[in-house]
């Protein structure tokens, strides 16, 4: 009972903790204060989309410790995973306030801050859905969430600390605030019992497929055809909101012409509605399914990706509709992944497991942005590049189908050769 009672103080202590690392998405509102700062420093004409190769790395490289710190997480426990990528994340923003180049920027912020993410968010995730297998959507889009609503508040305080005090300060400042709270946090989070029954929860019975899918290590899950599939899924999805939200300020100002503060206001929006994304489809897919939220939220993806390329005529209205729906959007897949990844391979190797699925959104979070930015240099326009994400959401819209026939056909075989 009173484990039962105390995993809503460690959900609330994971919240918090994903609160801080979620801020790499207001990565935008840093990207042309730093550009011109390193302008001047260096002497060389850097532009913010030059400097989109930071964010890029960020994403890239946050599997490799979601994976081995997961391993570590599965064996000994989140708290001591948690306090080292609190000390890598924060450190990195530090090392950035520090940086005299652009390749001291992709060290700092890039390779050591993108790998303190990677520790902390595939623990804090991976060990709240195990305290919670009776609202594993639920718990998986609420921490999720909180990783996204930073997004929400950091751009409008970073951009009074780089006014007040410049860039490299208010990547010191933030950095040192936010290691204090990452590390302090972790000590009140505690390892999930294998096994752990809620208080007054009875386990549903196992059906077909999912008594012989649960608890696959990473070997049985790269062995299952269904992986490669939910990984491609994953992919498609994140491909879009990756590609705006690394891009979104210098978007807003590029192609509708709006002033800075609104351009970051716009980014705000972006991660409100990516926040609202994560939650509402993480309860929606407890009702309704997984695979079913995900294939609405391609759906609702095309029709965002559609408003924002009309808006290409400096339609401001459309352009806040498409920025809003690719938010709701992004959002669903961040949000229902660990839950639906723990449903299929089970929840006792789920660290390890949704480490290594999330390779799919570090791959996207590489060719969204290189995909905008190439776009705009060929065409001096972005519009093509909702194009191509389009034509990503109906490569994974149809994906989806496809797990449908592969998760029939594994439950029939399962039940044949249990008969």
């Amino acid at each position: 009972m009173e484990l039962t009672k105390k995993r809503w103080i460690i959900l609330i202590a994971s919240c918090f903790i994903n609160l801080c690392i979620g801020s790499m998405y207001a990565w935008s509102v840093f990207a042309a204060p730093m550009a011109s700062y390193l302008s001047q420093v260096t002497g060389a004409t850097l532009t913010a989309g030059a400097l989109a190769i930071v964010f890029t790395v960020t994403n890239s490289v946050g599997p490799i410790t979601m994976i081995s710190g997961g391993r570590i997480n599965d064996t000994f426990g989140p708290k001591k995973v948690i306090f080292v990528g609190g000390l890598l994340f924060g450190g990195g923003m530090i090392l950035s306030g520090f940086a005299n180049g652009l390749g001291m920027l992709v060290l700092a912020y890039g390779i050591i801050t993108g790998l303190g993410i990677g520790m902390v968010y595939g623990c804090t995730i991976s060990n709240s859905i195990k305290f919670f297998p009776d609202k594993r959507g639920f718990v998986g889009g609420i921490t999720t969430a909180c990783y996204g609503f930073s997004s929400v508040i950091v751009p409008p305080v970073a951009n009074i600390l780089i006014s007040n005090f410049g860039v490299t300060a208010a990547f010191k400042i933030i950095g040192a605030t936010f290691l204090i709270i990452v590390c302090v946090c972790s000590f009140v989070i505690d390892k999930c019992p294998v096994g752990f029954i809620p208080e007054g929860w009875t386990p549903p019975v196992s059906q077909g497929s999912k008594s012989n899918q649960n608890d696959k290590n990473w070997r049985e899950m790269l062995a299952s055809p269904t992986f490669y599939v939910m990984i491609l899924v994953l992919l498609c999805g994140a491909f879009t909101g990756l590609m705006c939200s690394s891009m979104a300020s210098p978007l807003a100002q590029g192609m509708i012409g709006m002033p800075v503060a609104a351009a970051t206001t716009v980014v705000s929006i972006l991660a409100l509605f990516n926040t609202g994304g994560r939650i509402i489809a993480g309860y929606l897919s407890d009702k309704i399914g997984r695979i079913n939220t995900l294939t609405i939220a391609f759906i609702i993806a095309i029709v965002g990706l559609t408003c924002l390329y009309f808006s290409g005529q400096g339609d401001v209205t459309k352009f806040y509709v498409g920025i809003v729906i690719v938010g709701v959007s992004f959002g669903a897949f961040m949000g229902v992944f660990p839950g639906f990844t723990a449903d299929q391979f089970g929840a006792k190797n789920n660290s390890v497991n949704f480490g290594i699925m999330f390779i799919g959104f570090a791959v996207s979070g590489y060719f969204g942005p290189t995909v905008m930015r190439n776009v705009y240099a060929a065409d001096h326009s972005y519009q093509r590049a909702f194009l191509i994400a389009a034509v990503m959401c109906v490569i994974g819209f149809a994906l989806t189908f496809i797990y449908r026939y592969m998760h029939k056909k594994a439950i029939s075989t399962n039940k044949s050769a249990n008969m």
